[in-house]
C-alpha cells in the first residue's frame, strides 16, 4: 500500500506525463486561455473608462444645474444643462451615470412644463432600471404629477397604484396620499375616501395620519 505522500508524488508525476505527452494541445489551450484573459481585461477597462467619464460628465452637469437656481440666466443656464446630459447620454451611453442623466433631464422638462417629454424620459428610465426598487416607484411618483399637471387623471392613478403595488412601505404611503387627492381633483371623492381610509387601517403609524385624517374632514 502506497502512504500518502507516496500517493500524491505518483498523481503528480501521472499528471505531470500526461501534460508532457499531450504538450502541444496544452500549448493551445494555454494561448486559448491566455487569449480570454486579454478579452476579458480589455473589456473590464473600457467598461471601467467610460463609467469614468460617464460619471465626470454627470458630476459637471449637475453640478451646472445646480448653480443656475435662481440665476437671471436660468432659461440659457437649463438649456445648456440638457444639452450636457444629452451629450453624456449619446457620448456614453453605456456608462452607469447614463441612466441617471434621463430622470435628471425629465425633471428639467416638467420645470419647463415640458410634460410629454418629461414622461417619455421617465419611461425610458423605467425601462432602463428593470423595476429596481426604491427608483423605479420615485419614477412613477415623478410620472403620476407630469400626468396629473395635463389632466390626465386615469393614468395618474396607474402610475400610482403600481407604486402601491410595490415593496417599499414609505413611498407607498406617499402613494395612497397622492392617489386620494388625484382622485378628488377628477371628482372622484367616494374613492378618495376609500383610499384614505385604506391607509389610516394600513398605516395607523404614519407621519401622515393627521393629514390624512385632514382630507376625510374636508
Amino acid at each position: 500500500m502506497l502512504k500518502k505522500d507516496d500517493e500524491f508524488i505518483s498523481l503528480t508525476s501521472q499528471a505531470f506525463n500526461f501534460v508532457k505527452g499531450h504538450k502541444r494541445l496544452f500549448d493551445y489551450l494555454g494561448t486559448a486561455v491566455l487569449g480570454l484573459i486579454v478579452i476579458y481585461m480589455g473589456i473590464y477597462a473600457y467598461i471601467s473608462h467610460v463609467n469614468k467619464k460617464g460619471q465626470e460628465a454627470f458630476n459637471k452637469a449637475f453640478y451646472a444645474m445646480n448653480s443656475q437656481t435662481g440665476s437671471d440666466t436660468a432659461d440659457t443656464s437649463s438649456a445648456n444643462t440638457e444639452k450636457m446630459f444629452n451629450e453624456l447620454i449619446e457620448d456614453y451611453g453605456m456608462s452607469k451615470a447614463a441612466k441617471l442623466a434621463l430622470p435628471e433631464l425629465a425633471s428639467a422638462g416638467f420645470e419647463q412644463k415640458k410634460y410629454d417629454e418629461a414622461i417619455s424620459l421617465y419611461e425610458e428610465y423605467l425601462d432602463k432600471i428593470s423595476n429596481n426598487e426604491p427608483y423605479a416607484s420615485l419614477a412613477r411618483m415623478a410620472l403620476s404629477t407630469c400626468y396629473e399637471q395635463k389632466g390626465e387623471y386615469d393614468r395618474a392613478v396607474t402610475s400610482l397604484e403600481k407604486i402601491i403595488e410595490g415593496p417599499d412601505d414609505y413611498i407607498k404611503e406617499q402613494a395612497m396620499l397622492n392617489l386620494s387627492r388625484v382622485y378628488r381633483l377628477a371628482g372622484k371623492q367616494d374613492k378618495s375616501n376609500e383610499t384614505i381610509t385604506e391607509f389610516k387601517k394600513k398605516f395607523p403609524k404614519s407621519v401622515y395620519f393627521d393629514i390624512a385624517d385632514s382630507f376625510l374632514k374636508s
